[in-house]
């Protein structure tokens, strides 16, 4: 059976713990979320506490998506966006994102950038992309890898890679042109040449076994004649077999099937995306100027970092079950279980009537003699509601 107010105070707990490593250089947040200037560093700290879980080898996956806003005309900056979605043009801003893969194989955010085409120091989406690059170049190994969809097919960033050695996955166009043998080939035409040599079962974001088949050849790109590349296609996916460009090179025959398994890591991404709309209901957003909608995505991300703390550390075994079991779920535990767990994190706060300021908070000194110490009054949460 599970104890409500132990697990409440434990939660609250965990938040303080988890908050004061993030924000103990600050003496408080701002209440209007216009007025807060330290952003930068509060993320700085936020990664710091998050780097240990992962690595050298762990994958980044970046892609890009959109925050909605048909029903609102006062919002600061609002743009022609296309509804990832609906596929609808509407109006609302450009989102910029990237997130770290743990050992577990969970997603933390380490990059967000909400802009708008409207803006008046906007240069170009190229300029954005680019931004997050060299974000990422300065926070992570270049033997991380970088894996990104087929948005990402572009010779400028094929040119920011290859110049700064990092390693990268990037799927390809299929009116993309190679080279292979010494020879100009459209990269489709090339791809039908092969039926598969390696056999690779997988299971999708739906749980559902497949099988898929991979060859690997090596090409070079028009445009960087000199740098030799990889392509890794892969059949069963569909009609058209996907195609995936990369400089990463091994002697071991797994290289491909490994290549393989990193791109089909991004459907975390957009799991994460979607969680962070759904959960959050993000695209309710109340605020009205763009540093105010930055900020909250900030605290945000932050705050999904912590529900990935919960779901992936070996210590939060006990609370995460007992979230999970609280959370109610109709239809068993999702996949992605940050939404098991921010619901079951929901349920537990939703009854409380004391907030979470006390913990932030010294108490007031008692003169009234107790049997107990302060420390001991507090383990045994005296006066919690």
């Amino acid at each position: 059976m599970i104890n409500y107010t132990t697990l409440n105070s434990n939660l609250k707990r965990g938040i303080l713990r988890f908050s004061e490593k993030i924000s103990k250089k600050f003496t408080r947040l701002s209440r209007n979320l216009n007025d807060f200037n330290d952003e930068n560093m509060l993320f700085e700290e936020y990664l710091k506490t998050i780097k240990n879980r992962y690595n050298d080898k762990s994958v980044l996956v970046i892609d890009g998506s959109d925050i909605t806003k048909p029903a609102s005309s006062k919002l600061e900056g609002l743009c022609e966006v296309r509804d990832g979605s609906t596929g609808e043009i509407g109006i609302g801003y450009h989102t910029m994102g990237a997130a770290v893969l743990s050992d577990k194989k969970l997603p933390y955010g380490v990059y967000s950038r909400i802009y708008s085409s409207a803006e008046k120091d906007f240069v170009s989406e190229d300029k954005e992309i680019l931004n997050c690059f060299e974000f990422l170049s300065k926070h992570f190994k270049k033997s991380n890898i970088r894996t990104m969809d087929r948005g990402f097919d572009c010779n400028k960033y094929y040119e920011y890679f290859i110049k700064h050695e990092e390693k990268f996955v990037i799927r390809a166009k299929k009116n993309r042109n190679v080279i292979y043998k010494n020879k100009t080939v459209n990269i489709l035409e090339l791809t039908n040449k092969f039926k598969g040599k390696y056999k690779l079962e997988y299971k999708d974001k739906s749980g559902i076994k497949r099988g898929v088949k991979i060859s690997i050849i090596p090409i070079r790109l028009c445009e960087f004649k000199k740098t030799e590349l990889n392509l890794v296609m892969v059949y069963g996916f569909g009609k058209t077999p996907m195609m995936l460009i990369t400089n990463l090179k091994s002697s071991d025959n797994r290289l491909c099937t490994t290549i393989c398994k990193v791109y089909l890591m991004r459907w975390r991404i957009e799991e994460y995306f979607k969680f962070k709309k759904q959960s959050f209901d993000f695209e309710n957003l109340r605020v009205q100027s763009l540093k105010s909608i930055r900020n909250l995505d900030l605290l945000l991300t932050i705050a999904i970092g912590y529900i990935a703390e919960i779901s992936g550390k070996s210590d939060n075994i006990k609370m995460r079950a007992e979230l999970i079991e609280v959370s109610k779920r109709l239809f068993g535990v999702p996949k992605f279980r940050y939404y098991a767990i921010a619901d079951g994190i929901f349920e537990i706060l939703k009854f409380v009537k004391s907030g979470i300021d006390r913990f932030f908070s010294k108490p007031a000194v008692d003169e009234q003699l107790s049997f107990f110490s302060p420390s001991e009054r507090d383990r045994l949460n005296f006066g919690e509601s």
